[in-house]
């Protein structure tokens, strides 16, 4: 699984990381995005939840 996280299109909502708290998070300036060695997601099942929840759509998943 890859995912990506379009910064440009971001707003901060945090909905990432209130979904999936164990592969998001929210840099200094409140944007998302993946914690440290989850670039793959690391199996979370929440991921694709939390993509879904992202009201900006910022948020991709996509299968290697």
């Amino acid at each position: 699984m890859r995912i990506d996280i379009d910064t440009g299109v971001c707003i901060g909502a945090g909905q990432c990381a209130l979904t999936a708290p164990g592969v998001f998070t929210q840099d200094d300036d409140g944007f998302s995005e993946l914690l440290p060695g989850r670039p793959d997601g690391a199996g979370s099942a929440l991921v694709r939840e939390a993509a879904r929840a992202c009201p900006v759509s910022a948020i991709s998943v996509r299968e290697d």
